[in-house]
Formats: C-alpha cells, sequence, structure tokens
C-alpha cells in the first residue's frame, strides 16, 4: 500500500512540473496599469522539494516575505510575483537564459551550468547569495533498496546507478567512484532520471542504486524503501544550494533583487528562530513529512542556512568546474565573474554581511522529537539520547543523531550502531561503521533494538 502511494505521489509531482512547463512564463516586465501605476510581475524559479533552498523557496513563499518587501518599496508599482516549481535546476536555468525567470535558485553544480549558459547564450547571470550547505556535503547521499547485498562503493562497479547529470548529487557520485577507483563514465551504468523517477526505478528494482540530494535519500531512508550506501560527507567537500538572477533583470530592477534578498534573510531569520514551525510549513506545502524536512533543516540538521557567499564555499565551486568539464557539461567557467555579492551586502546591510561571512555551523548533536511538541530536545551524547528514547518509545515523532565520522545527522532508527565497550557510537553507512570497527580492538555492529537497551 505504501509504495502504491509513492507511485501516485511520483505520478502526481511529474504531473505538477509537466503543467509548470506548459504554463507561460511572464518574466518581469512593466504593463501599463490603472491610473498612473504600473503593474511588474517578476517570476521566481525554485524547487519545492529541493528542501535546502527553502529560504529562497517554499518557506519564503508561504511566509510571503518577498510579497511583503515589494509592498513595503513604495515606489508607485504595483508587484505580482509569478512563482514557478521544479524538480531540478536545469530547467529553471533553461526559462532563465531564454528571459522567462528573473531570479532562481539551485545546487553548486547545476549553478556553475546556470553561468556557463548564460554567457553562451548571451544572457549572463550571477550568484548573489547560498541558501542551504554543508561543509562536507552531507547533502548528497547514495542509497539502495533495504534489502541490498550492495555493501560499498566497490560493489557498484558494473551495476546501474540512477542519479540526474548535472547535479550536486550526481557531483558527490563522480568523486566518490573516482576514489574508490572507478570510473565514473565506463564502470557503472549511469541512468540520468529526474529524483521521483529515480525513487520509484529502486523501488522496482531496476536500478541497484540511487544519488540524490536533499531530501531525497532522507525521505527513502524514512519511509524503510532505502538505506545508506554512501554518506556525502565522507568527500569532505563543501555542497551548497544559492540564488542566481539575469543581470538584465539585476540592472533593470535592483532594488526588486535587493527586496528577494532582505525576505530570503527573513525567511532565513523564521527558520533559525522556529524550527520546528518552519519545517511543519514546508512539508504542509510539499507533501514531505516533517520530520523529514526536520533532519535536514532543523537545529543542528545537515544543512546550515546563511544568505553570505562565504570563501569556503566559493573556493569549492571553482573545484566542481573540472567535474563538469570533464563531463562536456561545460567549458571553462569564470566563477569570479559569476559571483556577484553587491546586492545581498546591500539587503543585509555590511556589519551583518560581514558578521555572516564568517559564521560557522552549530556543532552536531542528537535530538529528539516529542509528539505535540513545538522545539526538540537536545542531548549530550547518542548514549543520553537512546535512554530516553528507550523511556519514551510511543510518545516520539522522531531521533536524530550524527554520525560518528562525519557529523551527519540521520535517523537514530535508521543508524548502523557500533558498540565500543560501555560507548554507543551511530554511523550513516555500514561502511563507515566499519572503517571505525577496523581501527577499534573490539568494537562491533550491534542493532538498533540492543542499542536502546544498553542505553537504558
Amino acid at each position: 500500500m505504501r509504495g502504491a502511494k509513492h507511485g501516485a505521489k511520483s505520478k502526481a509531482l511529474a504531473a505538477l512540473v509537466t503543467t509548470a512547463l506548459a504554463l507561460p512564463l511572464t518574466a518581469c516586465g512593466t504593463d501599463t496599469g490603472p491610473g498612473d501605476g504600473s503593474t511588474v510581475t517578476v517570476t521566481i524559479g525554485y524547487q519545492s522539494k529541493t528542501i535546502n533552498t527553502v529560504t529562497a523557496g517554499t518557506l519564503l513563499r508561504s511566509l510571503g516575505s518577498f510579497e511583503k518587501e515589494l509592498n513595503a518599496l513604495g515606489d508607485g508599482t504595483t508587484y505580482k510575483v509569478n512563482w514557478q516549481d521544479y524538480a531540478t535546476g536545469a530547467p529553471i536555468t533553461a526559462q532563465m537564459t531564454a528571459g522567462k525567470i528573473d531570479i532562481g535558485s539551485m545546487g553548486d553544480f547545476p549553478l556553475l551550468i546556470n553561468a556557463a549558459r548564460g554567457k553562451q547564450l548571451g544572457r549572463p547571470t550571477h550568484l548573489v547569495s547560498v541558501t542551504g550547505y554543508n561543509l562536507r556535503g552531507g547533502l548528497n547521499t547514495i542509497v539502495t533498496a533495504p534489502g541490498s547485498k550492495l555493501r560499498s562503493l566497490n560493489d557498484l562497479r558494473g551495476k546501474k546507478v540512477s542519479t540526474s547529470v548535472g547535479s550536486a548529487a550526481d557531483g558527490t557520485l563522480v568523486r566518490a567512484l573516482q576514489r574508490a577507483g572507478i570510473d565514473p563514465a565506463k564502470g557503472v551504468e549511469k541512468l540520468n532520471q529526474q529524483p521521483a523517477v529515480g525513487a520509484s526505478a529502486l523501488a522496482a528494482g531496476s536500478t541497484d542504486a540511487l544519488s540524490q540530494f536533499v531530501a531525497w535519500p532522507g525521505l527513502l531512508a524514512y519511509q524503510g524503501k532505502a538505506k545508506a550506501l554512501y554518506d556525502g560527507a565522507e568527500l569532505n567537500l563543501p555542497t551548497f544550494h544559492g540564488v542566481t538572477a539575469r543581470e538584465d533583470f539585476a540592472k533593470k530592477r535592483p532594488a526588486v533583487l535587493e527586496a528577494f534578498l532582505k525576505a530570503q534573510s527573513d525567511a532565513t531569520a523564521y527558520l533559525h528562530d522556529h524550527p520546528v514551525a518552519a519545517a511543519e510549513k514546508v512539508a504542509k506545502a510539499t507533501g514531505l513529512p516533517a520530520e523529514v524536512v526536520y533532519l535536514y533543516n532543523g537545529a543542528h540538521g545537515i544543512a546550515t542556512f546563511n544568505p553570505a557567499l562565504q570563501p569556503s564555499l566559493i573556493s569549492a565551486l571553482k573545484k566542481d568546474v573540472s567535474v563538469l568539464k570533464s563531463a562536456k557539461l561545460v567549458g571553462d567557467v569564470d566563477v569570479d565573474a559569476f559571483v556577484d555579492d553587491q546586492y545581498v551586502k546591500r539587503a543585509l546591510g555590511p556589519t551583518a554581511y560581514a558578521d555572516q561571512l564568517t559564521a560557522t555551523p552549530p556543532p552536531a548533536a542528537s535530538q529528539a522529537w516529542p509528539k505535540g511538541a513545538t522545539s526538540t530536545r537536545t542531548f549530550n551524547s547518542p548514549a543520553s539520547l537512546l535512554h530516553y528514547v528507550a523511556a519514551h518509545r510511543t510518545a516520539l515523532r522522531a531521533a536524530y543523531v550524527p554520525d560518528t565520522t562525519t557529523g551527519t545527522l540521520w535517523f537514530a532508527d535508521k543508524a548502523v550502531w557500533v558498540a565500543d565497550g560501555d560507548d554507543l557510537h551511530p554511523f550513516v553507512t555500514a561502511e563507515t561503521a566499519r572503517a571505525y570497527i577496523a581501527d577499534h580492538q573490539g568494537a562491533r555492529t550491534i542493532s538498533y533494538a540492543t542499542a536502546l537497551e544498553r542505553a537504558s
């Protein structure tokens, strides 16, 4: 029954994307309005289910922050916002370079394609802010079916792997395979599929593994339809999503772009101040379980939200170019020319922006989300969390633990647990658990049930 529901959701998502593509899109332009005023339509391309872009998309839209900022401009213009929802960044780039989307949000690899296509087609774009990021790369994960016999990346040789070519998740797959000594072009059979299609393929057994970006890996794990094979944080390379704007739009209407970035800042503050409420809002808008949204966007979640264009992220973006060039998806990309922080600096103010440039992510922590609670409880160790869970098994919505090696947050009941003497250590994947055991004599893997018993 759950598989049928998932299939129905996938078909519904595909229908929504098809409908969105068929809609006439109107970029920012002026039409004669009543009296002496004018009406301007601003078109925003976003990815509702890519939930580490919510501060420039789903959450921002639900809060009405952008519309409020536009109304506050007081320039005698009536503004309308046209929100366009897509499953990946590629169609957003296509619409931007056609002059039909003004502002879009997407992952780091699609951002580079956005830069390359914009320059190639004479419609240059610029990266103007960041939404969510993970300094180690934990936003992307490779998963397999729950009963899969695949144990490591080496087992992917000759297997079918679904991903979205040119996406951040594809970048993780390519780099992970290369580190394992596998040729990404010849060592596996790569299936270029949108996330929902790949998820269905994994469930149907027509692909052996799925490499995808937030929130698909966490969603499938939560639903019991997948288990993690490779944690993108093992690469220890930053991955992020950001906001891109057409250059001609930014120059013509800088106040509108700054209003968007102020609204993004407001949405970011709301997410930080009300993480549970923000997760609930995003869940309501997307149909995703709030527990999955919180895994990525919550306090101590996998994603950190900060609109500043931090040097470490820009440096990582420059390193991504070679991956896309080797796949012949882009030529040379001038990242420095693509990055333009003048608008977000003005939107936030120079002092606040300088502070955010040097801000660091909060430390990973174990958390429990009690039913009916408006906030989660944080614990100083996974064992302390398990002790609490054991005493409140039926009163919890979810429990989360950070991977012992990478810090990537994961569902406690989906983690791989290792007992090392009296200590209990969680891991996202069995492979990282085995690596820990190899370096710690006497350590061994135990079940979640056993871990709960030991903690209680």
